[in-house]
């Protein structure tokens, strides 16, 4: 299923299912109530789990890749709202476009959308694909391993392995990655750059 919280209580999730032909139409009047669109790819059920871990892989490189732009035009001295509002109203119209520039441009990571644990999870999973499938693709080449060792972090924190730092102290040129949600920190947003990471 690809959608936020909002999307889900609204049951306007995409699924994508994959299953024998028979099952799936036994399942689907469950999907119609979940979402508003369904999408069969296959008859092996792992073939919706790749197409789920390769499309949060993509929304973590979005999110790490806008994380860098806004710090970048900030330090610049433009409006990080008016910078993302210019984004998405011209080549980067998508819906993770829009929300994770918007929540990135406001620094409002809490409540976060996902928890860090399984942000890493999700794109460790994906750079391992490659290998497990024997494609010489270079997915690690252009992966997000900063926002990576940033899920780690946060998933550290949220689990009670490290104390928490708060990201709002650091300085703007420094910061990585945040995301505070009202029971620890849990990861769904990368902001700035920590040169030093």
């Amino acid at each position: 299923m690809f959608g936020r919280p909002d999307a889900a209580a609204s049951a306007k999730l995409f699924i994508v299912l994959a299953g024998r032909r028979e099952a799936v139409a036994t399942c689907q009047p469950l999907f119609d109530v979940l979402g508003q669109r369904t999408f069969p790819i296959g008859d092996k059920p792992p073939m919706a789990n790749l197409v789920k871990l390769s499309g949060n892989f993509l929304i973590a490189s979005v999110i790490e890749s806008l994380g860098e732009a806004v710090a970048l035009v900030s330090k610049g001295g433009i409006d990080r709202v008016q910078y993302i509002d210019i984004l998405t109203n011209t080549l980067f119209g998508g819906p993770v476009y829009k929300t994770y520039g918007e929540l990135i441009a406001a620094e409002r990571y809490s409540p976060a959308g996902f928890k860090a644990e399984l942000g890493y999870k999700d794109v460790s999973l994906a750079l391992a694909q490659p290998r497990n499938l024997k494609c010489p693709c270079r997915l690690r080449a252009s992966s997000p391993t900063a926002f990576s060792r940033c899920l780690l972090r946060a998933a550290a924190i949220s689990t009670g392995r490290r104390s928490p730092s708060s990201p709002s102290a650091m300085p703007a040129g420094r910061r990585r990655c945040v995301a505070l949600n009202d029971a620890g920190h849990d990861a769904a947003s990368c902001h700035g750059r920590n040169t030093h990471a």
